[in-house]
């Protein structure tokens, strides 16, 4: 384990498929803190009230009709969509997790910790198409539905969720510090290199 000190939280942001949670372990064995995804939805789930299936879907992913229907249904003074209610429940577990260096992927955290003034060092990763699919088969996460538009799917989810929430486009390049090809670079070598970098800047 490397031992460094006054570490920012980490935040990863990533397209399906390009190893987001296998980077993220990797960061955390090397640098000592904790990551977290799924064990976020936990905690949400307590924050929040809503069921952790429900945090599963709607905390992450929003397809385009749900995002219309959302702004729609919103116009009613008295209505808060449970896409709202998680949003506000998971950037509150964001927030208390920033009290100490961690790693969290995803869920916008990278644009909440920004605009709450907290420092956080954050990345993006992405891979080419036959990268993600060979992950994808491995993940099996797909159903019967076809493997690339299983993809291309969940990266529509969330790049519309991401959109609705912090108004970016996800994968532009100044809402990171630094933006990895996992496919071409590999995630070990990936790993290496942001640990190089978090030492350097500790």
């Amino acid at each position: 384990m490397e031992e460094m000190q006054g570490l920012p939280v980490i935040t990863i942001s990533r397209e399906y498929g390009a190893g987001g949670r296998s980077i993220a372990r990797g960061l955390a064995e090397r640098l000592g803190i904790p990551f977290y995804d799924r064990d976020f939805v936990k905690k949400t789930a307590e924050e929040s009230g809503y069921s952790e299936e429900d945090i599963r879907r709607e905390g992450e992913q929003m397809s385009r009709m749900s995002k219309f229907m959302n702004s729609f249904l919103n116009n009613a003074a008295v209505y808060e969509s449970s896409y709202d209610g998680i949003f506000q429940a998971q950037k509150k577990v964001i927030l208390e997790l920033s009290e100490s260096p961690c790693i969290i992927i995803g869920r916008c955290s990278n644009v909440i910790l920004r605009q709450a003034g907290i420092p956080s060092f954050n990345i993006y990763l992405y891979a080419d198409t036959a990268h993600r699919v060979k992950r994808a088969k491995e993940l099996a996460e797909n159903g019967t539905m076809d493997i690339e538009r299983y993809i291309a799917k969940r990266d529509e989810l969330r790049h519309t969720y991401y959109r609705t929430y912090t108004g970016h486009a996800m994968g532009y390049c100044s809402d990171y510090h630094i933006c990895l090809d996992t496919g071409m670079i590999g995630y070990e070598k990936a790993v290496d290199i942001l640990v190089e970098i978090l030492l350097q800047k500790g």
